[in-house]
């Protein structure tokens, strides 16, 4: 649950863990002090305090299954039982090394006797003097069996190697000391890992076949039974719209490429995934058919897989090996293989009701290289926002840079927008546009949202926009629905249409096919390297910005290294949806990218500008006509 310590408070605590610091380094005050702290915060949250040392390497899990077959309403003190010195009489205390469970009944019991244990009870040892205190005062020993559970523990040796420990007491082992140094924790934790596949695959085994012995008395008898066993059969397509494709592969190249190449560079997850599955196949094969045979693999011939949503992810690989047999003769020979990769258990993560009511604070930055923009933001926002009367309000973020900011009562680079929005304040009467103005080099995400963050109320739902972005009711309301305060923020991937001079050339599209284009989602791209937009709630910017103000202090340039997709993931805790958008559809733009902001943003520019040109179709169409023309 936490971990208690006697010197000062670390400027960094590791995530997950509450540090407790106590200011004091005697071992027995250190105890007191730890117990008392335990009743008073945490007494009526848990069931079960488990107090261990530095020292000791526990499995968490096992130590969960235990208390879950012990009732949580009896009094219990259990762990490794020691005699106290001397060893006269029965009574035992828990040795901490090996940690020790106290119920929450047990220490509301005690509590009232910690004062009294503090200054009567003399001890070095802090679990002997707590042993002695609840044996005094509360007529409880440690024990190590309690309602036919049995507490595990196992005394590690000096020099000894996790690998090499295969008794059934190490097994079986819910905590493990004395562990002498950080590294042996690891091979422990490995070594243990290891124990807990081996059993996992064994139940699988024992249940398999069970499954096979009692496929006799269904009605489709041995017959019935599918490959793997207790996997869910293959998906069967009703029509043929329904038929899952295989992927083609080598082990080089994959012939279904996400831009629609016939053929691409295997890489990334995808090399991964490939050399892992090779790698098991030719494994199993070995495994079933030793020792009479061995394989190795020479290469693989045709590889196929495909995503059942069903049940995982399915190979068919045809693999050219080479087999020995045990007197050393050899042969090349070519074998097939069905593997499957199956689903792990399917979660249905409970969503908090959120509804479509919401009022939505719409952001919109605005640089001086971007305001000829603004005047189609506008029309399309009116349109779909103020006419229909929706829930919606709209700020401006004017950014100046230093220059334009010193000539600002002189000529205003901005007096065209404000201009602007006077004519719509003038129209809708009972509407105001407000606007903040900025002065920044370098307009980063984090530092505009800080601004824009103080001045609302921390119940506010932001929709940060650009001056691309057409609003609309349609994903206004999907804005609404995926971000959800203190659970999930939502940002968007919008779907960029190509650039007209590629698509088209020399010729312009007709209205049909422009309205084609436009309800289908034709001649664009949906682009995955823009986090301009974004739905959040500004209590939840807030608290994920307080969790980085340790780090800023460390690094000022954090801030124009970082936009506000980075904040989420990486302090937040929340869930980060990013999901294709299709209702925000933006006209091809060539973005300025600034070289001022960190590489991997102005990195993530560049490639936008450089896919939103056109598909590989167009381009390769494109360079084939202007080479005729050279030639000509």
């Amino acid at each position: 649950m936490g971990r208690v310590r006697s010197g000062l408070r670390s400027p960094k605590v590791p995530h997950g863990m509450t540090v407790v610091a106590h200011g004091d380094d005697r071992p027995v005050w250190l105890m007191y002090e730890t117990v008392r702290h335990l009743h008073q915060h945490y007494g009526s949250d848990y069931d079960w305090f488990l107090l261990a040392q530095d020292d000791t390497y526990m499995q968490a899990d096992r130590l969960s299954e235990l208390v879950g077959h012990l009732s949580a309403g009896q009094d219990l003190y259990m762990g490794r039982a020691e005699e106290f010195i001397g060893g006269e009489e029965k009574a035992r205390y828990c040795h901490g090394g090996y940690g020790y469970l106290l119920s929450r009944s047990l220490l509301a019991r005690l509590q009232p006797h910690l004062d009294t244990c503090r200054n009567d009870i003399l001890s070095v040892r802090p679990d002997e003097w707590l042993g002695r205190c609840i044996i005094d005062y509360l007529g409880l020993s440690c024990v190590e069996v309690h309602q036919g559970m049995t507490y595990y523990y196992f005394e590690l040796g000096k020099n000894a190697d996790p690998e090499r420990e295969d008794s059934a007491e190490f097994k079986n082992a819910f905590t493990v000391h004395p562990v002498s140094e950080p590294n042996l924790m690891y091979r422990l934790h490995k070594r243990f890992s290891q124990i807990e596949l081996e059993w996992t695959y064994l139940q699988i085994q024992q249940l398999q076949m069970q499954i096979n012995n009692l496929s006799d008395l269904t009605p489709e008898g041995k017959a019935g039974v599918t490959w793997p066993i207790g996997i869910n059969p293959p998906f069967k397509p009703k029509v043929r719209f329904e038929v899952i494709n295989w992927e083609y592969f080598t082990e080089e190249h994959i012939y279904t490429c996400v831009d629609s190449s016939p053929k691409c560079e295997i890489k990334g997850a995808d090399r991964t995934d490939v050399n892992a599955v090779l790698e098991i196949a030719v494994e199993r094969l070995n495994k079933l058919y030793q020792p009479q045979l061995r394989f190795r693999k020479r290469r693989l011939l045709n590889g196929y897989r495909r995503f059942d949503p069903t049940r995982g992810m399915e190979y068919m690989l045809d693999l050219a090996l080479e087999a020995y047999t045990q007197k050393g003769h050899s042969q090349v020979i070519a074998k097939r293989v069905n593997l499957l990769r199956p689903l792990s258990a399917v979660e249905i993560i409970p969503m908090p009701y959120v509804t479509e009511a919401t009022r939505v604070q719409v952001i919109l930055p605005v640089t001086a290289q971007e305001q000829d923009y603004v005047s189609n933001f506008l029309d399309v926002y009116v349109m779909n926002t103020l006419d229909t009367h929706d829930n919606v309000l709209l700020t401006f973020l004017f950014i100046y840079d230093p220059f334009d900011a010193q000539r600002v009562s002189q000529t205003d680079v901005f007096a065209g927008i404000k201009a602007m929005i006077g004519e719509v304040e003038k129209r809708y009467g009972d509407v105001k546009i407000p606007w903040i103005s900025v002065k920044t080099e370098v307009p980063s995400q984090v530092k505009l949202m800080d601004i824009i963050s103080k001045k609302h109320p921390v119940d506010t739902l932001f929709f940060l926009a650009s001056v691309w972005t057409e609003v609309n009711s349609e994903f206004l309301n999907r804005c609404r629905m995926n971000a959800i305060s203190n659970w999930q923020v939502f940002f968007p991937i919008h779907f960029q249409e190509y650039s007209p001079a590629v698509m088209y050339r020399d010729q312009q599209p007709s209205a049909a096919s422009s309205s084609f284009a436009s309800e289908s989602l034709r001649d664009g791209h949906f682009d995955r390297h823009i986090f301009d937009e974004a739905c959040f709630y500004n209590a939840d910017y807030m608290t994920a910005r307080t969790k980085m103000a340790a780090d800023i202090l460390d690094n000022e340039e954090l801030l124009e290294s970082m936009d506000v997709y980075d904040i989420f993931v990486r302090y937040s805790g929340l869930h980060v949806f990013r999901a294709v958008e299709p209702a925000l559809i933006q006209k091809y733009v060539r973005r300025m990218c600034n070289p001022r902001f960190s590489e991997d943003i102005y990195h993530r520019c560049v490639l936008s500008n450089l896919e939103g040109l056109g598909s590989r179709s167009h381009l390769a169409m494109a360079l084939f006509e202007q080479e005729q023309a050279n030639s000509t």
